[in-house]
């Protein structure tokens, strides 16, 4: 493995949702990443989340399927579980046993609502956990329902990014002290703290619980996407008086709109006066006006369009892992550059050489499969 992280090693529990796109990430970036699952199976060249990945299958309802667990932990840095608080306990695995055999692995863990607190035990999704912090309402049009925003801003904002986040805080802190510890990432935590500057306007009565009413959730005519003559859109939000300035020049807007930018008592009525002039031309005209100028002006583009764009090509942001296209490793180092990802691995292709690996001996590995626990 290549990449800033090469030589890190991390347990990955199979699951669903935020902490396989950690996973992901890590392995993206040099870690050796193994994917514990339950059973053995074909490869799946869609599945991204497992790229890069080793994988072992074991039979965790047995004894000799946990004491494998437990060599692949006790070999690595980081353990990442994202199921609902209790259920590594009751097989064995939960903290206090991975920490009494293994006391310098970060263990981390991802849920929505948090290891404790009266939901803890309640299903939920990305929309509900949003819901509860109140992002959810702040999203969508005024007097309409709450738009959800797809899965980003609890499953992978507020949760990916904060377990690794506290993942990477737990192995700074070890250098100090040599111990692991748990890292509790749940997202209602996450997606709070990611709207520090939405609290900060509430708390300069700058911010109303209306939606489409405010400066970042469509309110300001200046902030918004608009429907073009082709039926395409084009996002506009220039924020800062000067490029908005570029932007009402280049757009042939009323030049006296510089002057009360930020009224919202004239919001209203520019909305209008804005759909009506980026309906006059096509995205691609109003793309090509735009371009090489600070006016932030961009096209919405489809998930088919934005590999092709320009820009996204010189970057190389998209690639093709075997035939699936998918976005490459992020971020970018120079003197550790990532290399391309892997194509999945085949559910369980790796399980006897990730245990010869962590230390255990072909007997013991042949015991472990007569006794069922290699599936």
């Amino acid at each position: 493995m290549s990449g800033p992280l090469a030589g890190l090693k991390v347990v990955e529990m199979a699951g669903i949702g935020p902490a396989p796109l950690a996973g992901q990430f890590l392995a993206d970036l040099g870690a050796e990443v193994t994917l514990i699952t339950r059973k053995s199976g074909p490869a799946d060249p869609t599945m991204i989340n497992n790229r890069g990945k080793k994988s072992a299958a074991l039979n965790l309802k047995s004894a000799e399927g946990i004491e494998a667990a437990f060599a692949l932990i006790q070999a690595a840095d980081v353990l990442i579980e994202g199921f609902r608080p209790g259920v590594m306990e009751r097989m064995g695995l939960g903290p206090a046993d991975v920490h009494a055999r293994a006391p310098r692995v970060v263990y981390g863990r991802m849920t929505g609502w948090g290891q404790d607190g009266p939901m803890a035990q309640m299903a939920g999704h990305d929309l509900n956990y949003l819901g509860l912090t109140g992002f959810v309402h702040a999203i969508g049009k005024a007097g309409d329902v709450p738009t959800p925003p797809l899965n980003i801003g609890a499953d992978y904002a507020g949760g990916t990014m904060f377990l690794i986040f506290g993942i990477f805080s737990a192995l700074w802190e070890r250098q100090t002290s040599g111990k692991g510890q748990v890292v509790d990432a749940a997202m209602v935590d996450g997606a709070s703290a990611l709207m520090a500057l939405i609290h900060s306007m509430i708390a300069q009565g700058r911010w109303s619980e209306e939606r489409e009413s405010n400066w970042l959730d469509g309110g300001a005519p200046y902030y918004r996407t608009y429907e073009c003559a082709d039926g395409k859109f084009i996002s506009v939000g220039p924020l800062e008086p000067q490029f908005f300035a570029e932007m009402v020049d280049k757009a042939g807007l009323p030049a006296e709109h510089k002057a009360d930018q930020n009224d919202p008592g004239t919001w209203a009525a520019r909305r209008e006066e804005y759909a009506r002039v980026f309906a006059q031309k096509t995205r691609d005209e109003w793309t090509a006006i735009f371009d090489g100028s600070d006016a932030c002006v961009a096209p919405v583009l489809t998930w088919s369009e934005a590999p092709e764009h320009p820009h996204m090509a010189a970057r190389g942001i998209f690639t093709k892992v075997g035939d699936v296209l998918q976005a490459a490793p992020a971020p970018r180092f120079d003197r550790t550059p990532a290399q391309m990802p892997e194509p999945p691995h085949a559910p369980g292709s790796d399980t006897e050489a990730v245990l010869k690996a962590a230390g255990l001996d072909d007997a013991t590995i042949a015991r472990y499969r007569d006794a069922g626990a290699l599936t």
